[in-house]
């Protein structure tokens, strides 16, 4: 599989299959994704994969305090304004709908969100972390790291859905995975197989034209 067409086959999977993958080919994914750029070669990122019992733990500890902890940053910015915000309204319509949640139903809504805590089935989950005291080019090299763990997965037939949900229990992921004092969470990811038979799994977010986002200058 080449570059481009993993890119067009990654997409956010929500509903897993149980099978495990070993933990040659997680660790294989998370050492070839360590030569993703970051500035100053820093490598500002601290990863850590968690399955079986140890993954089991955090689920239950997550599913025992539905209303999360003090956050550390926000996921989204307050207020947002447009475009951003009616792409993410569009996107949560369109999500539901795959599954058939009507937006009136709020119980049907929160239940679904609350699959996020349950990494939506996946055998598998990886905690991206990072000292507290850098600045955002280092939280943006993390995001290339996560960028090209991705791929890598798509490359080896597995699946992932990338999850700042995580951020709203920090305290649960660093006790689960021990992480140093001065580190936070910056966000998770479920690894696994997609579950083929699950609606939620036709879902794939829309993207704007170039033109909205693009331009090109000084070109012949």
């Amino acid at each position: 599989m080449n570059v481009s067409d993993a890119v067009a086959a990654r997409q956010s999977i929500r509903a897993f299959k149980p099978d495990v993958p070993s933990a040659a080919v997680v660790r294989e994914i998370l050492e070839a994704a360590a030569r993703a750029p970051s500035g100053g070669n820093l490598q500002p990122w601290r990863v850590y994969a968690l399955a079986g019992e140890p993954l089991a733990q955090l689920k239950a500890q997550v599913a025992a305090n539905p209303m999360g902890e003090p956050m550390e940053y926000d996921v989204y910015p307050p207020d947002l304004w447009e475009p951003l915000r009616t792409r993410r309204f569009k996107n949560g319509e369109e999500l539901y709908a795959s599954v058939g949640i009507p937006r009136e139903d709020k119980p049907a809504r929160l239940r679904q969100f609350a699959r996020n805590g349950e990494l939506f089935g996946a055998p598998v989950g990886l905690f991206f972390c990072l000292d507290r005291k850098v600045g955002p080019p280092q939280w943006s090299d993390v995001g290339m790291y996560m960028q090209t763990v991705m791929l890598l997965a798509t490359e080896r037939g597995l699946d992932t859905c990338a999850q700042e949900y995580w951020a709203r229990y920090p305290r649960s992921v660093a006790q689960a995975v021990g992480l140093p004092a001065d580190h936070m969470v910056f966000s998770g990811m479920a690894l696994g197989w997609r579950d083929e038979a699950a609606p939620i799994n036709t879902f794939r977010s829309t993207r704007d034209p170039f033109e909205v986002w693009g331009e090109l200058k000084g070109f012949e």
